[in-house]
């Protein structure tokens, strides 16, 4: 019964839908304020009808109600049940049931803090959303329904949730990606909703940029948690592999970074408004894509769900009729687009113009290396063709290094004009004392310079103490310490916010370039009382025991690593032996630390009591996963900053006149 009642929430969700999509648009149409103001309501009741659905179907795995097919492929009856919470969202149905509840979610919560926005506006921008979650269901109704029978025999176990997926980063991962690949639809509604209006203006930039700064954030902290998934989870002691479901939400995530800036352009100075507008709808196009490449099956991947590919044509041909008509509607709105600012020189809209051409190009060269084997082998009939990291490594790197260069001077640069002469003397001591701390700190560490250290180092230093400098510029006229330091409070959460994002790629960045030159590892055999040596410590294998879990059986090692003759950490890796499945898993150990990790991964029983052991040393890995941390909280902050939550009554009237007309 309950999943009968989830199926039929989702049902009445796809009417509630529809109505969002028709009906506060044509109140817009007939200038009807009743009908324009049911979208709150109608957003409500769609939210609540989709969080329904979504506990029927959570409950019925917490129930062991193996009648339902999702539930049989996906869980069992030893599952722990914070992995059969987590299960819901472990497999194709159930994540997209996820997907469609988030986006009710920013739906709903675009309804509720949206009170300053015109009626209008409203309305438009709702209506859009509903269009879209009519498509969401329509998918799940008609291709993928996790509520879907198995009678009249049911299951008696379950066949369990894939080993892999048994795991921490199960819960928190895929609720974060998803949350900030949905949120994309919010910019892109708004600039839809804009393009209908036929005025682009500073108000409508003003209001997309805090729902937009939320969902990069989310999609930030998402990305570096799947990274941090991979590296512990799969035994190899890698953080990246340019996997094209990886690709698939680091595109969007390169986009939404150049809509963010190109909105705060367009906020100050009223300019790039029809290259906002293609970022919006390119950064939602992209998510989009991003379900195409994981759910289709056309493109291999560790991470992708693989189903039949008629449900990709699902998901291609709705891609195709939203993408279609954003960029029909944008063409017709072309000739109203103008801007009638001016800037020149090394002004800050140069800047951050350059900074949107860097990151599109890096976008197009991860979607190229991406999508070039689907293509080739649709070309040649059935060819194989694999793009690595080679490639991606020697087309993205030189441009993140160029981003990197143009992070520092842009905080720096002032809107409409900023002189040589004066940016020189912004950063003319920076860049010295970039240049001096990317050679001395990497030979007072490791006693060699090596090129890819001292670079990032630089860079690093770079945009750090350009952002210093940027804040003792900001308040150099204020008299002592503390005028200065409530000076800098003054300055507003999104300008910490965004010094706090820019420290986050410089984190990251050093992090990647510092982990990729310095670690090391071997693969080894041990027998008990065998020890190996690596850089200053030794790693000494005391053999394996038995380990019964809830659900699986395992042989735990147990290592004890030294440094300089003390112990220093006790590392219990292990080989585990799922019941349902019968599949086998490697779980390695990591002694984590903020300046390296020590790794180790038990192998295969080789005989004699040996084993295999991999080790590794990666030193300053976690600053990979801290930058995406504190990108999270600098867009987080950014995106309440207070000064979002005070609309200025002549914007508002403004666009209210212009959506009247």
């Amino acid at each position: 019964m309950i999943p009968e009642l989830g199926h039929f929430a989702l049902i009445l969700a796809l009417m509630l839908a529809v109505l969002l999509a028709v009906v506060p648009m044509a109140g817009v149409v007939r200038r009807d304020l009743t009908l324009q103001h049911s979208a709150g309501a109608l957003s409500a009741g769609l939210f609540v009808f989709l969080l329904l659905s979504y506990a029927c179907l959570t409950q019925a795995f917490l129930q062991d109600d193996f009648s339902v097919a999702y539930v049989a492929n996906n869980s069992n009856a030893l599952l722990p049940w914070y992995y059969k919470v987590s299960a819901v969202w472990g497999a194709h149905e159930g994540s997209f049931l996820l997907w469609t509840l988030i986006m009710g979610g920013w739906t709903l919560a675009v309804a509720l803090r949206s009170e300053a926005l015109p009626t209008a506006m409203l309305a438009r921008v709702l209506s859009v959303m509903g269009a879209l979650t009519v498509g969401f269901i329509l998918f799940l109704l008609m291709t993928s329904n996790p509520f879907e029978r198995v009678l009249p025999v049911a299951a008696a176990e379950g066949a369990d949730l894939n080993p892999q997926l048994q795991d921490f980063g199960l819960i928190v991962h895929p609720p974060m990606l998803y949350t900030g690949y949905v949120g994309f639809s919010v910019a892109f509604a708004f600039a839809i909703a804009a393009l209908l209006s036929g005025r682009l203006d500073a108000a409508w930039a003003r209001w997309s940029r805090p729902w937009t700064n939320l969902a990069w954030a989310f999609l930030s902290v998402g990305i570096a948690l799947g990274s941090w998934w991979a590296y512990y989870e799969l035994g190899w002691g890698g953080w990246w592999f340019w996997d094209a479901v990886e690709n698939a939400s680091f595109m969007p995530w390169l986009v939404g970074t150049a809509l963010i800036h190109s909105l705060a352009v367009t906020e100050k100075r009223g300019v790039f408004k029809s290259w906002t507008v293609l970022l919006a709808i390119a950064a939602f196009s992209l998510s989009l894509l991003g379900a195409f490449i994981v759910r289709s099956g056309v493109l291999t991947s560790v991470h992708a769900f693989a189903v039949d590919p008629e449900r990709g044509m699902f998901i291609l041909v709705f891609l195709l009729l939203v993408v279609g008509s954003a960029l029909a509607l944008y063409a017709l709105r072309a000739p109203v687009m103008r801007a009638e600012a001016r800037y020149e020189g090394l002004s800050r809209e140069v800047m951050l113009l350059a900074n949107n051409i860097v990151l599109v190009v890096s976008m197009a060269a991860v979607l190229l290396g991406t999508l070039y084997p689907l293509v080739y082998e649709s070309l040649t009939g059935g060819g194989k063709i694999s793009v690595g990291p080679p490639y991606f490594n020697a087309v993205f790197v030189p441009l993140m290094v160029l981003l990197l260069l143009i992070m520092a001077p842009a905080p720096l640069a002032r809107w409409k004009r900023t002189s040589a002469a004066q940016l020189m003397r912004s950063l003319g001591k920076v860049a010295l004392a970039s240049v001096a701390l990317g050679v001395v700190l990497p030979l007072m560490v490791t006693g060699a310079l090596e090129f890819w250290p001292v670079l990032s180092v630089m860079l690093g230093a770079w945009i750090s103490l350009a952002l210093l400098a940027d804040a003792l510029e900001r308040v150099r006229n204020k008299q002592g310490l503390s005028a200065k330091l409530r000076g800098l409070t003054k300055l507003g959460a999104g300008y910490g916010g965004m010094v706090l994002a820019h420290l986050g790629v410089a984190v990251t960045a050093l992090g990647i370039a510092l982990t990729t030159t310095y670690s090391s590892e071997r693969d080894v055999r041990l027998t008990p009382g065998e020890s190996v040596t690596l850089g200053p410590r030794t790693y000494l294998f005391e053999g394996v025991a038995p380990l019964e879990g809830p659900n699986y059986v395992a042989d735990q090692g147990t290592v004890r690593v030294f440094q300089n003759g003390q112990p220093i950490a006790v590392l219990h890796p292990e080989k585990r032996r799922y019941l349902a499945r019968q599949m086998v898993m490697t779980e390695a150990d990591i002694d984590p630390g903020f300046f390296r990790d020590l790794y180790v991964a038990l192998g295969e029983p080789l005989g004699e009591g040996a084993w295999a052991l991999r080790v590794h040393d990666k030193p300053f890995v976690r600053w990979v996963w801290f930058g995406g941390v504190l990108m999270m909280f600098g867009g987080l902050m950014a995106a309440f900053d207070r000064r979002y939550r005070r609309l200025k009554l002549r914007d508002q009237a403004a666009l209210a006149g212009a959506l009247a007309s």
